[in-house]
């Protein structure tokens, strides 16, 4: 099971975001703002919960994901990405520090932190249109295509203009005989630009391998960050950085969704124990990137978890611990000073010795 968190600002007419592409007309523009996918493996069948928060002008656009089989979509349930948050946060704790920094009292103030049903149209050969249904503010067609430029036509006889790029990009996945998920995006009053965050849609298809599809990102005109949470029998990882920097953990450990309880998580992985593996990853240069990830099991389950450290200075009785130290310290010298100078008032004095007088002479 693996949840992905998807970040950038991609502006239409075509880009893409994490998982999938965004198209618009021609003279609208749409900018998909974050990207959520929880995508989930048994080993044989492969789930994607993806909801998009998107905002411009375009009263409607389309959004492609390439599967690697035939998919089937329902609506999914929000609070699942709550619940996955909230599993994966680190963990905040408070550690103190003896002397004044440059923010406390005598230099400054303030104590300071350490530290992703209509009917269908007609078809163009060789597009198949195997699937079409209203869900909410979505318009789903399930396609299939056999030739790179097969999508192209689907989406122009449906009102929208797939640029060379994005159908180049495509390609592969044209070749290893993928299907699409095509979701037309509507907003829920007729003529109103899309705007905030849509309702998550629920995909699933049958897969040999945890994979999730990240090819197309490779249009991207800016820098892409992806948070991924994998939930699965053990610690997960990618195979490969597929043209980003190294993916770095931010939490592992086993979750039990029936103890806590994750409701929405149980739905989606069943009531047993899972390992979750939280990671993040960076892509400087999208155009770098040359595949889709797969994620493996790591070699041991190491628990791991993100603590955040705020910093405050030690206090006793609300005084910093320093200046009751240095207070106590010098008052202590004082004490130690009087007594000294008491103790030697207190001394008996020894007299002097007495003057012999010597015997008269005779």
């Amino acid at each position: 099971m693996l949840v992905s968190l998807q970040i950038g600002s991609l502006i239409a007419p075509a880009y893409a975001c994490g998982c999938g592409a965004m198209v618009v007309d021609r003279d609208s523009r749409v900018a998909v703002d974050r990207e959520t996918s929880a995508v989930g493996w048994d080993g044989r069948t492969e789930q994607i919960v993806m909801r998009l928060s998107v905002r411009g002008n375009a009263p409607e656009a389309a959004w492609i994901m390439p599967v690697p089989h035939r998919a089937t979509v329902e609506l999914g349930d929000a609070e699942l990405f709550t619940e996955l948050e909230a599993i994966t946060a680190p963990v905040r704790e408070e550690r103190h520090y003896f002397w004044p920094r440059e923010k406390d009292w005598p230099f400054g103030g303030s104590d300071h932190a350490v530290g992703d049903s209509a009917a269908g149209p007609r078809a163009s050969a060789p597009v198949g249109v195997v699937g079409r249904e209203r869900l909410g503010p979505f318009d789903v067609a399930r396609l299939t295509a056999t030739d790179p430029r097969a999508l192209e036509g689907w989406l122009t006889e449906n009102g929208f203009e797939l640029p060379d790029r994005l159908a180049t990009a495509l390609t592969p996945y044209v070749e290893q005989k993928w299907e699409y998920v095509a979701v037309r995006l509507a907003p829920q009053e007729r003529g109103t630009p899309l705007n905030g965050t849509l309702d998550p849609l629920r995909l699933r298809f049958a897969s040999d391998r945890l994979v999730y599809p990240m090819r197309l990102s490779k249009l991207a005109a800016t820098p892409q960050s992806l948070d991924l949470y994998v939930l699965a029998d053990h610690r997960m990882e990618p195979r490969g950085t597929i043209g980003g920097r190294p993916a770095t953990v931010s939490y592992a450990g086993r979750v039990d969704p029936a103890a806590e309880p994750y409701e929405a998580l149980a739905a989606v992985t069943g009531d047993g124990p899972v390992f979750v593996t939280a990671m993040h990853q960076y892509f400087p240069a999208p155009e770098r990137i040359d595949g889709d990830h797969e994620l493996v099991a790591t070699a041991q389950d190491t628990p791991y978890q993100k603590v955040i450290h705020r910093e405050t200075l030690l206090t006793w009785g609300g005084v910093p611990a320093w200046l009751v130290t240095l207070s106590g310290g010098a008052a202590a010298v004082v004490v130690a000073a009087l007594l000294l100078v008491r103790a030697r008032r207190r001394r008996p004095v020894t007299p002097p010795p007495p003057v012999l007088t010597p015997p008269p002479l005779r």
